[in-house]
């Protein structure tokens, strides 16, 4: 699927927390309207983005599933837009471990 620079500006500001907590990742909420994911030690997110210090990574919405969980960037895509999501093979990607 082409997607065009309006859809991927869109899918870089999509919330992260819900999108984990739906893979089913633990989150735990720190001040700030901030969350760490448990799954990931120091992973850090707020709103669009994340850092993982130990790992000096850090990046939006489309970055965190390409960079932290492998996804290619059509997967991600279309897992962050919701559409196609069928044709998405979750077991492709498994919950990574910190």
């Amino acid at each position: 699927m082409n997607w065009s620079k309006s859809d991927i500006r869109a899918a870089r500001k999509i919330l992260l927390a819900p999108l984990l907590r739906q893979r089913g990742f633990s989150l735990q909420e720190l001040p700030g309207d901030n969350y760490r994911v448990d799954d990931f030690g120091d992973l850090i997110v707020k709103d669009s983005y994340w850092i993982w210090k130990s790992k000096n990574l850090h990046g939006n919405t489309i970055d965190f599933f390409v960079m932290v969980e492998n996804f290619s960037f059509a997967d991600a895509m279309k897992l962050i837009s919701g559409t196609e999501t069928d044709k998405i093979v979750i077991e492709d990607y498994p919950k990574l471990p910190s």
